[in-house]
């Protein structure tokens, strides 16, 4: 008997439609996800101080705050440490870049044991920027909260 159960719920399983995923019949009218949270939080990672590296994760954030599907919407933090320091640094040629973000509401944090590691002074850097104990604690505790990870 019981085979027998196990064969009609096999043949009405097999007798489903399949969930198939909605998408445009010409790839051209694809505008991207939609938006179906009122808020979205994203952490973005930088430890390089190559300028070039330092500049595309600046333009990566400017592009998520000015996408138009997150426009008021976006809560963005960025987390330095390792070399990345050089973003920071007083003596780099990074400030407007950096006061702009802020300016646009992204959180700047620096980590404190990069600055203890190699020996550098917050007065090296920027007065402006916040300051976390672990640039990866700061990175684990944001993953688990449900932030978005970025590391351009």
């Amino acid at each position: 008997m019981q085979t027998k159960h196990v064969l009609i719920a096999l043949f009405l399983l097999g007798s489903m439609p399949m969930a198939q995923a909605q998408t445009p019949t010409n790839p051209a009218d694809f505008r991207g996800a939609n938006t179906t949270k009122s808020a979205y939080q994203v952490v973005y990672q930088l430890n390089n101080d190559e300028d070039g590296k330092i500049k595309a994760t600046l333009k990566n954030i400017q592009n998520a705050l000015d996408d138009p599907r997150l426009k008021g919407k976006l809560t963005v933090e960025l987390v330095v440490h390792g070399a990345g320091v050089a973003l920071f640094q007083k003596d780099k040629p990074y400030e407007e870049l950096v006061k702009n973000l802020q300016n646009r509401g992204v959180i700047l944090a620096m980590c404190e044991n990069t600055l203890r590691e190699r020996k550098i002074s917050r007065d090296a850097l920027f007065p402006f920027i916040s300051y976390v104990p672990s640039g990866n604690g700061e990175l684990i505790i944001r993953q688990q909260q449900g932030w978005a990870y970025m590391h351009p």
